[in-house]
């Protein structure tokens, strides 16, 4: 019991410990292939502690649910956290949910977010609100999709026990459907977490922002938590990317050692993934609204082939 109580505390720490410092890397890689000196990788912890002393400033238009959505959308986050295996298999909530239950928490982040954006009567949040929903009708069915073709190959929607499974394969789990859906999240992945050519983190023009023009209203501690969720999200979705498709190195027991070379391990694969992100963003041009579905489609595509491929491998 005692051992499952500092795993979950483990978890959380690392969770909201090591989002701020992945959001600046990826600046600090982004800022070396732009040719600039860009900011340090500690800024955002200094960003999050600046925005916490500040008073938040307020519509007298809005009702409870703009102060309570931020608060709702970090801890749906943080819940997911609690189901998504980062540095042990043997998660101690693994039985209260699964991929599908993972999912869901990140959609009741986005929906209360969302309903925020509409509450504070912003034409700019209403049409943030409006786009995210857009690209989330076409980002859940992908990311489902993406992670039923390896959970149909361990015969579980388990998260922990996809992990452990994929782990015990070795490099038998590179198959041909395994790498159809990791290019499927990878795509998903920049969706979610609001990359470009989705959306570019870094602006507020008008005719580019989507997270931002939901959040333009949020200030002072208010804006600290929607901001640290966003960073929470972004290092889960990276970590589904590592710990569902690239499982190896993770620990399967709770010895201190193994947890240590896990955690390595882990932040490594973290790094490689948050680096290629930034390769692919400075790399790419900001794609217009309306051309976003021929990219998500092919998500889409690519978790359907994976499907299909598995039925036909194991099939034949």
């Amino acid at each position: 019991m005692i051992k499952q109580i500092a795993i979950v505390i483990l978890q959380i720490f690392i969770i909201i410990a090591l989002a701020p410092l992945l959001g600046g890397i990826i600046k600090k890689i982004k800022a070396f292939f732009q040719l600039r000196k860009g900011p340090g990788v500690f800024q955002p912890y200094y960003d999050i502690a600046k925005l916490l002393q500040k008073d938040s400033v307020v519509s007298q238009n809005v009702s409870w649910l703009f102060h309570a959505a931020p608060i709702i959308s970090f801890a749906a986050v943080l819940t997911a956290g609690l189901l998504i295996p980062i540095f042990i298999t043997e998660m101690p909530f693994g039985f209260a949910g699964d991929l599908i239950a993972v999912v869901y928490l990140f959609a009741l982040a986005r929906f209360f977010i969302a309903l925020a954006s509409l509450d504070a009567g912003s034409s700019f949040g209403g049409m943030g609100g409006s786009r995210e929903m857009f690209v989330a009708s076409l980002v859940e069915p992908a990311l489902m999709l993406s992670i039923f073709a390896v959970a149909l190959n361990v015969g579980s929607t388990n998260l922990s026990y996809i992990s452990q499974t994929v782990s015990a394969m070795g490099l038998d789990a590179l198959s041909p459907y395994q790498i159809l859906a990791f290019a499927a999240l990878f795509i998903i992945a920049i969706a979610e977490t609001g990359r470009i050519p989705i959306d570019n983190p870094a602006t507020h023009l008008e005719l580019t922002m989507i997270h931002e023009a939901m959040i333009l209203e949020y200030s002072g501690k208010q804006l600290a938590i929607v901001e640290l969720g966003a960073m929470m999200k972004q290092l889960l979705v990276f970590s589904l990317l590592a710990n569902i498709f690239f499982p190896w190195g993770i620990a399967t027991g709770a010895g201190l050692a193994a947890i240590f070379i896990a955690l390595l391990v882990y932040a490594v694969k973290i790094v490689i993934l948050g680096a290629t992100m930034a390769m692919v963003e400075t790399s790419t041009a900001k794609w217009r609204l309306f051309r976003l579905p021929e990219l998500l489609s092919v998500s889409l595509m690519l978790s359907f082939l994976a499907i299909v491929s598995f039925i036909i491998v194991k099939g034949g």
